[in-house]
């Protein structure tokens, strides 16, 4: 590796080396290029490369923004004209993209060299990262175990400090997920904070959202600074920030009223390691001049069942325009198993089942405002259990009623802010006695990402992450 303090920096530390000479951008993306083929054979973690998009980036002249030079990878979900999309799918394995999304453009304009695609599975659809077409992504903590989903191949390279930053969206808890998994930073933002189009103005009803997995708070906010704001299709938008995201970063949070559980949204108890950790946070907040109570919302409605129709009717549509753009039925040589099955679902439900999730999801979400009446700030933990072993969730098993009841295991409680639209956040405060992380999950007021961000860089200084490594790193 040529640049020795590489992974000393965060994204905004090696924007400002670039700015300031004392690296180029080429340098910067050779380095990048070099630690994933020293450690991709192993991770899993960039199933797209085109490296040579980065290069002309370059050549081109970048753009003057606060990540220019940053190496980056696109998630592999979004487009980027001229290159390659999968989708995590067989049937789009050689799929070029016509055109580069919104968001992907509002990355650029902040400056980054895009040179693959991180790994997803198919469509998003699981909060594992182990595709049929590409394989599984490991945890650079331990590699029998899955670096989560369905960020998992941005949230690994972070971790294995491939790279400081990278893009990862989020429909039921897919930033917060592998962030908790890899034991890096995730903000989910609010909903419609950033841009979904232009070929569609919003996703799973709602639910979805893009940003990023980072090492440091500071990027994630920097990047929602350059991210967000409407785009001429947005069929809602979301509150305008009192300041720019990036002077959140290091304000005094005041003292928060700051509401705790430390079992799992249907009640149940969960791992104790995971439970002590929610704990042991609960008095760090505590000792940090916060009011820290025990205290968990009461729900209306079962989320499982509300985002399984929101999830499947989408996924349903999904492989419906995969047909009319083939022109023939699609098979499992083209889909999982999972994905067909969810599809099949929504062949079974009628505009009544959607609209009544849809009023679920509303109910929920209803709820939620009036219990964050009564505090600033919800922690809970991001996973229920450890990190799932690799071929612990199977989307090509012939009997699939093992996977729900796993869902409410494992991640019970990320998909609620997804439907009620909140910013929530993955922060890295523990480890497990095996060394896997135990991310915690911060959730905030509708439009309130600015509390979570001081609150984050609070805790960021108290109990810094940044160099707790894994041991797969380069």
């Amino acid at each position: 590796m040529a640049i020795k303090d590489y992974s000393e920096h965060d994204g905004v530390g090696l924007a400002e080396l670039v700015r300031n000479k004392q690296v180029s951008a080429r340098e910067l993306l050779d380095e990048a290029i070099a630690r994933t083929d020293a450690l991709d054979g192993k991770l899993n973690a960039v199933v797209v490369r085109h490296d040579d998009y980065a290069r002309q980036q370059i050549d081109a002249g970048l753009p003057d923004g606060p990540f220019t030079g940053v190496p980056f990878l696109l998630k592999d979900l979004d487009l980027l004209a001229g290159t390659k999309t999968t989708f995590g799918a067989s049937v789009y394995k050689d799929f070029v993209a016509p055109h580069t999304g919104t968001l992907a453009q509002r990355f650029l304009a902040a400056g980054v060299t895009i040179y693959g695609k991180s790994a997803s599975p198919e469509f998003g659809l699981m909060p594992t990262t182990e595709s049929r077409l590409h394989g599984p992504t490991r945890n650079p903590w331990n590699l029998d175990h899955s670096s989560g989903g369905s960020s998992g191949g941005a949230a690994a390279a972070v971790a294995a400090r491939i790279l400081p930053v990278a893009h990862a969206s989020d429909g039921g808890g897919s930033i917060r997920i592998p962030a908790s998994a890899c034991g890096v930073f995730g903000l989910k933002p609010t909903r419609a904070r950033n841009p979904i189009g232009p070929d569609r103005g919003e996703g799973w009803g709602g639910f979805a959202c893009g940003h990023v997995v980072s090492i440091s708070v500071r990027d994630s906010a920097v990047m929602l600074d350059a991210l967000h704001g409407p785009e001429p299709s947005s069929p809602y938008v979301a509150p305008p920030p009192e300041r720019p995201f990036a002077q959140e970063v290091g304000r005094d949070p005041g003292k928060l009223r700051i509401a705790f559980t430390d079992v799992s949204t249907y009640g149940d108890p969960i791992d104790p390691e995971i439970a002590a950790a929610v704990r042991d946070t609960a008095r760090l907040l505590e000792g940090l001049g916060h009011h820290v109570e025990q205290h968990a919302p009461k729900l209306p409605a079962d989320p499982a069942a509300v985002i399984a129709t929101i999830v499947a009717c989408n996924t349903g549509l999904t492989v419906k325009l995969a047909e009319q753009a083939l022109g023939r039925a699609i098979t499992d040589r083209d889909f999982e198993v999972l994905t067909l099955a969810s599809a099949a679902n929504a062949g079974r439900s009628s505009g009544l089942d959607y609209c009544a999730a849809q009023l679920a999801a509303f109910q929920i979400s209803r709820s939620l405002a009036d219990f964050f009446a009564t505090c600033d700030v919800f922690l809970s933990p991001t996973l229920c259990t450890l990190p799932l072993k690799i071929g612990e969730l199977d989307t090509m098993a012939r009997d699939l009623s093992g996977i729900s009841p796993l869902l409410q295991r494992y991640i019970p409680g990320t998909s609620l802010f997804n439907m009620s639209g909140q910013p929530a956040m993955s922060v890295p405060l523990a480890w497990s006695g095996s060394g896997l992380p135990i991310g915690m999950m911060f959730a905030g007021r509708f439009g309130d990402e600015a509390t979570l961000l001081r609150l984050a860089s609070q805790l960021e200084q108290e109990r810094p992450w940044k160099n707790r490594r894994p041991p797969l790193c380069a």
